[in-house]
């Protein structure tokens, strides 16, 4: 095996989401799952349960839950994911307000970019009142809905 670049220390690893969520898992099924590679095989031999428990986990704000968690496993592309389910995704995503990071993005050719809750619900806010005035957007600003199906 080779030497790994970068190793998490432990403090890191025990203040992890992905630590967090494994604790979840062994609380609520009862696995014996050690460490991120244990997760990992888990989410390929239980499909419905892993997405389930993260779907738990996250804390997903749904008006009305999934029928169940997949369609047809079988089926890829093309398989439905939590059929049934209805969320607005806005409200998961704007329902913290505060310093915690909500967005990290980095690309290839762009520079990388950080967003806290408090900012990301500051901008909607202000895109809000621009759109409830019929304000136009600023040139260099752009409103990009994504849509999911």
């Amino acid at each position: 095996m080779k030497t790994p670049l970068w190793k998490p220390s432990e403090e890191r690893i025990r203040q992890a989401n992905v630590t967090r969520f494994i604790e979840y898992v062994k609380q609520k099924q009862g696995k014996q799952i050690r460490d991120y590679f244990d997760l990992n095989q888990w989410s390929i031999d239980q499909i419905p349960d892993f997405w389930a428990r993260l779907w738990e986990f996250a804390e997903i704000k749904a008006s009305r839950g999934y029928d169940r968690v997949v369609d047809d496993l079988n089926k890829f592309p093309g398989a439905k994911w939590f059929p049934g389910a209805r969320l607005n995704f806005a409200e998961n995503l704007l329902r913290y307000r505060d310093d915690r990071l909500a967005f990290i993005f980095r690309g290839e050719t762009q520079k990388a970019a950080r967003m806290t809750y408090a900012e990301l619900y500051t901008s909607v806010a202000r895109l809000a009142v621009l759109h409830i005035l019929q304000i136009p957007l600023p040139e260099q600003e752009a409103l990009i809905p994504i849509l999911t199906t």
